[in-house]
């Protein structure tokens, strides 16, 4: 049981993405169900995690047992999907979210029915009565009611939402909020910064009046630091919701808000007129459990058959006729397979419109914007991700296959997993890896230099193709770049038959290559592409260190598509 001691509303951070919590629940069930979950099961889990082929990670956690917990405790637990007393067990909903066709439609189930408090979180000393509220129902209730909500709206205002009889003023703040940046227009980042931080004086008085402005990272308290904390934690939770209501498939993005799919309106006005606002069996864990656990409660727009029938006439070229006779999961499957087929359509129109370098000039801004920091993308990892699949469609000459996930309308809505390349590229007679990261410093080489190598050497065993893999960073770290040099030099591994092809390129030598392709009198080919990228390697040969060799590099990128 967590006791809960922030005065502010939050969201579970942990996994950040929603559908990697997955596989680490199949496995925790699949080795670990009957057993106690206590430290030796934790460690051992954690041993089983490091050694699965979706981790993450460089290393083993030197804390097995404290990271096991933030993986199982935090998520899957608090929504219903494990149960850990008396051992470990899948429940209803866990089984449906890890076994089902539909993980996105058990997640929604189980997101509308987590609550403040509960048996699971109760509230700290002084705390009680401050939390009364199911936070994702709320914030469903205010992106539909106000249209959108922002990401700063979400971290300033909507974290004020303990208790949902607090709803109609805290609308109320983001109304006036909307009218006093208009009122202050070229002035956002210092109304930004004004309202979070009224809003946590406002939240913590208590705990500033009598000096208790403690926080875990700094040697010494102070009221700055305090306030800095605190931001950067309405920051996190503010991200962690959105991403959570994504997964949903209830909700985009435009531009830096969140909104309703137009096409999903009706699931979300049926949840809003039809879901329990106030927190129940607070004080029994028994029934609390049956509650949360269950994987058909509470009912959903779409458990009604009638309204299944009624999307799939509106999206298919079907009559009621054809339909009724048809069981529900039925109707599902046949609804899923149709919003596929308009799926694919949508990225296929997406592919037609880069490869005629129409987007150039859309692409180019955003990597600017990333290359600066001036624009703060709400997902910026995503972002770059997406935005390099993009430009490496519209070099054209192959086949790109990126493997972020993606929403119904062609909207990038999650990183690609642990265990496959963010982008793999088909060119004929040769394949490329693409991997992209934000992350600098030594963390980018411990967290980069060992998942770039083995999903560069599964591409190649996959294909059977010769194959590189280019390696995109802002800033690509000289202990990384020193990892590529030295391993692009060791002969005969197996892994990567021969010598490994790894080509470290910063962004701004990629925006280069983007640019050169642009102005070429004609459009790239897979030899074009490939002329590059060996000419990259060769220039390995008598090369002294990394530096050198990344030197040679630039020149490559200068002069690529440059005659």
């Amino acid at each position: 049981m967590a006791q809960i001691k922030s005065k502010a509303l939050f969201f579970t951070t942990s996994p950040r993405t929603p559908s990697k919590m997955i596989p680490e629940i199949q496995l925790l069930h699949e080795s670990f169900e009957g057993a106690k979950w206590n430290n030796s099961s934790q460690s051992e889990f954690m041993d089983k995690l490091v050694m699965s082929d979706f981790f993450e990670g460089r290393s083993i956690p030197k804390d097995k047992p404290l990271s096991a917990r933030d993986r199982i405790t935090r998520a899957p637990k608090a929504l219903g999907f494990v149960d850990l007393k008396p051992t470990i067990a899948l429940t209803d909903a866990g089984r449906m979210l890890v076994y089902g066709n539909r993980p996105q439609e058990a997640f929604l189930r189980q997101l509308i029915k987590f609550q403040l408090p509960s048996p699971y979180h109760t509230e700290g000393a002084g705390m009680s009565g401050t939390f009364f509220v199911r936070p994702y129902l709320e914030i469903i209730r205010l992106v539909s009611e106000l249209g959108k909500l922002t990401f700063d709206e979400c971290k300033i205002f909507a974290m004020q939402l303990t208790d949902y009889r607090k709803y109609d003023s805290v609308k109320a703040s983001i109304l006036a909020f909307r009218e006093e940046k208009e009122e202050r227009k070229g002035q956002y980042k210092k109304l930004e910064d004004e309202k979070i931080t009224e809003a946590i004086m406002g939240t913590y008085e208590d705990n500033i009046a009598q000096g208790k402005i403690e926080t875990r990272e700094a040697k010494e308290a102070s009221l700055k630091k305090f306030i800095t904390t605190k931001k950067s934690n309405l920051r996190d939770y503010a991200d962690a919701c959105f991403r959570y209501l994504r997964y949903t498939g209830l909700f985009v993005y435009s531009g830096h808000s969140i909104v309703v799919a137009s096409e999903r309106a009706a699931e979300v006005e049926y949840i809003l007129a039809n879901t329990e606002r106030k927190p129940v069996f607070v004080d029994d864990e028994t029934a609390y459990k049956a509650h949360l656990f269950s994987a058909t409660e509470p009912m959903l727009y779409v458990d009604i058959k009638e309204n299944i029938v009624d999307t799939v006439m509106k999206i298919g070229a079907y009559t009621k006729r054809e339909l009724i006779s048809k069981g529900i999961e039925e109707l599902k499957d046949l609804r899923d397979e149709l919003v596929k087929k308009q799926r694919d359509a949508v990225i296929d129109l997406q592919i037609t419109e880069l490869k005629s370098y129409s987007l150039y000039s859309e692409i180019t801004e955003i990597f600017n914007d990333i290359h600066s920091g001036t624009l703060e993308f709400y997902d910026a990892p995503l972002m770059f991700e997406y935005n390099t699949w993009r430009a490496m469609t519209m070099l054209n000459g192959g086949s790109i296959k990126g493997n972020f996930k993606i929403d119904d309308i062609g909207q990038p809505l999650s990183t690609a997993q642990g265990n496959m390349a963010d982008i793999e590229c088909d060119y004929g007679d040769f394949a490329l890896s693409v991997e992209v990261t934000l992350q600098g410093g030594q963390r980018q080489y411990d967290t980069e230099g060992e998942p770039v190598t083995r999903h560069y050497a599964r591409l190649r065993q996959k294909t059977g193709k010769d194959t590189y893999c280019l390696f995109i960073a802002k800033r690509v770290n000289m202990a990384t770049f020193e990892h590529f040099w030295g391993i692009n030099q060791i002969p005969n591994m197996t892994a990567y038959g021969g010598k490994p092809r790894i080509i470290p390129l910063e962004l701004e030598q990629f925006m280069q290559l983007v640019e050169n392709s642009y102005t070429y009198h004609t459009t790239p080919t897979p030899a074009d592409m490939r002329s590059f990228l060996q000419s990259t390697i060769d220039q390995l040969e008598g090369t002294t260190g990394a530096m050198e060799w990344k030197e040679r590099i630039d020149r490559c990128v200068i002069e690529w598509l440059a005659a």
